[in-house]
C-alpha cells in the first residue's frame, strides 16, 4: 500500500494547484496557460495513483490512461458518465500535448472545472479520511 500512498498524496497535492486556478471567470492568457499547464500534470498523477490503486485492491494492470479509466469503471470506482468524462479528459490531455491552438486552449481550460470535480471525487473514492479503502 505504500506505493497507491504515496501516488494518492501526489494526486492529491496537484489536485489543489488545479483547483487554484481551474474555476476563475475570466483568466489572462498566463493565468489559462498556466491552469492548462497545472492540468497536465494533475492528469498524470491522478491516472497513476488510479493504476497503482487498481493493482494493488484489485489485481488489475493496465499500461495507458484510458484503459486505467475503463477498468475504474468496470470495478465501479466510476459511473458510466464519469468514465466518459475521464476519456475525453485523456483526449484532451492528449491534445495539450501535441500543438498549441488558442480556440482550443480557450476550450480546454472551460472543461477544467468539471476534470478537477471528477478527480476529486474518484480520489475521494480511493481514500477513507486519509487511508486507502
Amino acid at each position: 500500500m505504500g506505493r497507491v500512498l504515496e501516488r494518492l498524496a501526489v494526486a492529491q497535492r496537484a489536485l489543489r494547484t488545479l483547483e487554484e486556478v481551474a474555476y476563475r471567470e475570466a483568466p489572462s492568457p498566463l493565468e489559462r496557460d498556466a491552469a492548462i499547464q497545472r492540468f497536465e500534470y494533475t492528469f498524470e498523477a491522478f491516472w497513476k495513483a488510479l493504476q497503482a490503486f487498481l493493482k494493488e485492491r484489485e489485481g488489475l494492470e493496465a499500461a495507458s490512461p484510458k484503459r486505467v479509466f475503463r477498468l475504474a469503471y468496470e470495478v465501479g470506482l466510476m459511473a458510466e458518465e464519469e468514465a466518459r468524462l475521464a476519456l475525453s479528459m485523456a483526449d484532451d490531455r492528449n491534445l495539450t500535448d501535441h500543438t498549441y491552438n488558442e480556440a482550443l486552449a480557450q476550450a480546454i481550460f472551460a472543461r477544467l472545472g468539471s476534470y478537477a470535480r471528477l478527480m476529486g471525487e474518484v480520489l475521494g473514492r480511493m481514500t477513507d479520511e486519509g487511508r486507502p479503502l
